[in-house]
């Protein structure tokens, strides 16, 4: 029996140790919009997300005659004071968002793959791999007058997004946005993200996110905006040479001996 009981104790501390919390930080934003959430296993960060989050959600309601059914739509953005959940892994990452008491519910999953299984070639990335949002259309502060409310999920298909060397983390500040085919009439979801930075692997620093990969549609609009700038200057140095040139120009031609065109003046020199 004491054999028995250090096993089961033995146990009970492994999975202790084991176990994964997670922690809003939401508050450390001056961003009201922005959400921060992070996944610890045995007190170490595995898991950081930093983003908002907007949903645009369409939904039935009963029509003025009381027989047809018109689609409205509803949008609403990520609470900051939302609970999370998440599980951590070598290849295999999710984090569960969950608000108003549990009516709604975002789940992302993350995966870890090699070169031979995505577009880029090169080392190991991550990606998600799946986005999942239950809304509960009873939960009259953004569904109002809703016909036959009830639980509805909303899913990706065949997902691989925000694509990422692995060991990085992926930022972005322009708008990154999600379809998700609802259960609710095969209604599609949208889920927009923006000023990202989400790392669901290999995270070296307690609290602190690996060095960043940013998204091409930053860097594009990085160039886009020092592409002016750098054009003027160059320009300007053209006109800086242009006008250099041409006052050497006159000093030396002003210095100089000036010869006497007619040359009938040479004789009285």
């Amino acid at each position: 029996r004491r054999a028995q009981l250090s096993l089961l104790c033995a146990l009970a501390l492994s999975v202790v140790l084991a176990e994964q919390e997670g922690e809003n930080l939401s508050g450390l934003s001056n961003n009201p919009d922005k959400a921060i959430f992070a996944v610890r296993e045995n007190g170490t960060t595995c898991l950081m997300v930093e983003f908002a989050v907007k949903f645009l959600v369409p939904y039935d309601v009963l029509a003025l005659n009381g027989i047809d059914l018109i689609t409205e739509q509803t949008s609403f953005i990520l609470p900051r004071g939302a609970e999370i959940e998440g599980k951590c892994g070598s290849t295999e990452s999710e984090i569960h968002i969950t608000w108003k008491n549990k009516a709604y519910t975002l789940r992302i999953y993350f995966s870890k793959v090699g070169e031979s299984e995505v577009r880029a070639k090169g080392a190991e990335v991550w990606k998600i791999s799946r986005v999942q949002f239950v809304y509960d259309t009873s939960e009259t502060s953004h569904f109002i007058n809703a016909y036959n409310p009830g639980k509805h999920t909303a899913s990706t298909h065949r997902l691989s997004a925000l694509v990422t060397p692995a060991g990085r983390s992926f930022v972005c500040t322009a708008q990154q946005t999600l379809t998700l085919i609802s259960s609710d009439h095969q209604k599609g979801v949208t889920v927009s993200m923006y000023d990202i930075q989400i790392q669901p692997f290999d995270i070296t620093s307690d609290f602190m996110f690996s060095e960043p990969y940013k998204c091409i549609t930053d860097q594009r609009e990085r160039l886009e905006e020092t592409l002016p700038l750098v054009l003027g200057l160059i320009l300007a140095l053209i006109i800086v040479i242009t006008l250099t040139v041409y006052h050497f120009h006159l000093k030396l031609t002003a210095t100089q001996p000036q010869l006497p065109r007619d040359r009938s003046m040479y004789k009285n020199m």
